[in-house]
């Protein structure tokens, strides 16, 4: 039996881990069955989007299972080309957002950053505790905050191993959005439900576009927009959007 439970809510896919005795830390059954249920949803037309969560309001994910790893060695819950939790180093085509109902720390705070959303319980912390076991965070964690965070900030987190509050990460914009814990899942749903009624091509190319935008220059990243340009404006999905418009209705988007 895995650490993962998967649920359905309407056309979104939700990703529970479910170890919450060991703080809903990843062994690699769990980290296997989390990539597995990735691959799943990603190949499901009927969903458009995941949501990651943990079991409880302690801990989303505390990262590696330091039990197992003192055991059998390190490294376990790494997915070769996906990274921990077959998430870090994934490349997806459908949107993966982050409800974090506790603490994020080591690899739960390198999943957290590599999802597309991030919906934090006011009462979580977060951070990158890695040297504190003698490691740092390889696995993603680092390289985003060099993107995302201000130097200092960044290196203070990484070499003191100290963790942040939401409300702090939300500061540095990197949370969409503090809630009462109570209030995380539904608000989470209903913003990703919210996003899944816009056309879901138009999505998944925005958000492609963005993610080649953040490591080039402007003029590069202006004529990948060019490239993609006739064949969006163009697309069925347009054609519907525009004239859903003019005709004072809602859209009604394919999915593909």
């Amino acid at each position: 039996m895995t650490g993962l439970v998967t649920e359905t809510h309407g056309k979104v896919r939700v990703l529970r881990i479910d170890r919450p005795k060991a703080s809903n830390s990843l062994d690699a059954a769990t980290s296997a069955a989390i990539d597995a249920a990735v691959t799943e949803a990603e190949a499901d037309d009927a969903i458009g989007a995941m949501v990651i969560t943990g079991t409880g309001d302690r801990a989303f994910c505390a990262g590696m299972d330091l039990k197992e790893a003192a055991e059998h060695g390190a490294g376990h819950g790494l997915i070769p080309g996906r990274g921990f939790g077959g998430i870090t180093e994934r490349k997806r085509n459908k949107p993966l957002i982050a409800a974090i109902n506790g603490t994020a720390v080591a690899g739960g705070f390198e999943i957290m950053m590599a999802c597309d959303m991030v919906f934090a319980a006011e009462h979580a912390f977060m951070g990158v505790s890695e040297v504190k076991r003698g490691l740092f965070a390889f696995a993603g964690g680092i390289q985003r905050l060099a993107h995302q965070v201000p130097r200092a900030t960044a290196l203070a987190m990484i070499m003191t191993g100290e963790l942040f509050p939401a409300r702090r990460l939300y500061d540095l914009g990197v949370v969409t959005e503090v809630v009462p814990g109570a209030e995380l899942m539904e608000r989470t749903l209903a913003v990703t439900g919210g996003m899944l009624e816009n056309s879901w091509q138009a999505i998944r190319n925005g958000r492609e576009l963005y993610e080649l935008s953040t490591g080039v220059s402007i003029e590069q990243a202006l004529a990948l927009g060019n490239a993609w340009g006739k064949a969006t404006l163009d697309s069925a999905d347009s054609r519907e959007g525009v004239t859903a418009y003019a005709e004072k209705r809602g859209a009604s988007f394919g999915k593909d």
